[in-house]
């Protein structure tokens, strides 16, 4: 018996009517994207493993897919290194590609690599699927598309300002209420410094971002398990817990990080873009979060997550500035800042907050029945006239019994049917039947054309 077909876990097919939703998504981002001026671009689904490794952090290592190299990979091991069973040098050896986690670090790779053809700054975004070998949950897949706008070569804040701005136009169009958090990298390592923990921002910054996850006894647990002591766990209380409206945060950590010259530097950075964006009119609340810090190594300064307030999920928009990602690749001083939509999330939101507007997951508006040769004959013309009109439409491939063909239209929701039957030619017009009514009418072609672009 044959084996059932498959798909791997933490991936998924999508039907006509998911494509529709899904191309709904992207091409909202697109439309925004575009707006404020950015052009698209696109890089391989796989890298060098040269390209990836390093630039996630320890965590984001383990979960890049890594690519078997072609041919008889076995015969560059000794017996000897293939007794050892040591999976990590296998890889090294094994494994010269990955594919994409993300579409940042293509994306530097690819500005260092085009340099010469690019005019500084430059705005790009990338709609592609990335890969990341983690555990599948409900919103956590294994395969799945980001929405990315960067701009690199720039310092200037605006780009924070005008990134938040597409981020809240994009939900504002999708309907979704939104949350959008910020925090800056450089408060972080403020906070790190006036408690004595300098060299531990790392492992702060990858503990307190999972406040919301785990809750605040577990977050200290993690802490002292890192080697923190128990003052400065006690310092960072406050600081993690801070209350209050944006500008009342603002003057709070003034004063916490007085002492610290990048902490004052990441607070100054932050009030320039919340009070930039106090001037505009923002759809979605704003929050100064000082919990969020993303594990990412790349952010230097501002980092941008989003959350959807009527639905319980993960970040389903997120971002930062990241001063020295083109550094790795031998460009420095190319400062960049960028924003990635979680497409596959936004998917399921919209899907459980039913916001898809009915004319984005429109299908076939119109089927000719097919009753013979001579019929098709009269039909086919008209049903190329209508698709020039702009209306979808479906001609049945065959001349087969009226009932199949209805029953047809009505397993793929086509609202209308027409009918050319001999009275029909000799009067030179159709029968259209409304699928969800039942009403019927004899019209010109012109006539139906009306009625379907009106409707």
């Amino acid at each position: 018996m044959a084996q059932k077909p498959s798909i791997p876990k933490g991936t998924r097919d999508f039907s006509p009517e998911e494509m529709a939703k899904r191309n709904y998504i992207f091409d909202t981002i697109r439309e925004v994207y575009k707006l404020y001026g950015f052009n698209q671009i696109e890089t391989p689904a796989m890298e060098s493993l040269s390209t990836l490794m390093g630039k996630y952090g320890e965590e984001g290592d383990k979960l890049l897919f890594k690519i078997l190299n072609s041919g008889d990979v076995l015969a560059d091991f000794t017996d000897q290194e293939l007794l050892e069973k040591n999976s990590l040098r296998f890889a090294a050896k094994a494994c010269e590609k990955g594919l994409r986690y993300d579409l940042t670090v293509p994306f530097a790779r690819y500005v260092v690599m085009h340099r010469n053809e690019l005019t500084f700054p430059f705005r790009r975004y990338q709609i592609q699927p990335v890969w990341r070998a983690d555990r599948p949950q409900k919103g956590r897949y294994r395969e799945f598309f980001q929405c990315d706008a960067d701009i690199v070569g720039s310092d200037s804040l605006l780009n924070e300002v005008e990134l938040i701005q597409i981020i809240d136009e994009v939900f504002r169009r999708f309907g979704i209420r939104i949350s959008i958090k910020l925090n800056n990298r450089k408060i972080l390592s403020g906070i790190a410094e006036i408690i004595g923990e300098k060299d531990r921002i790392t492992d702060i910054t990858v503990a307190i971002d999972k406040l919301d996850k785990i809750g605040l006894d577990k977050v200290n647990e993690e802490l002292a398990s890192k080697g923190l002591t128990q003052t400065a766990i006690d310092q960072l209380q406050p600081i993690i817990l801070l209350k209050g409206d944006n500008q009342s945060k603002l003057q709070t950590l003034k004063t916490l990080l007085a002492n610290s010259e990048i902490g004052l530097k990441g607070v100054s950075e932050l009030e320039y873009i919340i009070n930039k964006l106090d001037q505009s009119t923002l759809s979605s609340e704003l929050e100064l979060d000082l919990t969020l810090a993303r594990g990412l190594n790349y952010y230097t300064g501002a980092i941008i997550e989003v959350k959807a307030l009527d639905v319980q999920i993960g970040s389903i928009t997120g971002g930062g500035r990241y001063d020295n990602l083109t550094g790795i690749f031998g460009l420095d001083g190319v400062s960049g800042v960028g924003i990635s939509f979680g497409a596959d999330r936004i998917f399921d939101v919209l899907n459980q907050l039913d916001l898809y507007p009915k004319e984005s997951i429109k299908g076939t508006q119109v089927l000719f029945v097919n009753f013979g040769q001579k019929e098709e004959e009269y039909i086919l013309p008209l049903a190329m006239q209508m698709r020039r009109s702009g209306i979808s439409t479906e001609v049945y491939p065959e001349a087969a019994k009226m009932q199949k063909q209805m029953k047809y239209a009505d397993a793929n929701r086509i609202p209308y049917v027409l009918i050319a039957g001999e009275d029909e030619i000799k009067e030179e017009k159709l029968t259209l039947k409304n699928m969800i009514s039942g009403e019927q009418k004899k019209l010109t072609i012109e006539e139906t054309i009306e009625l379907l672009l009106n409707r």
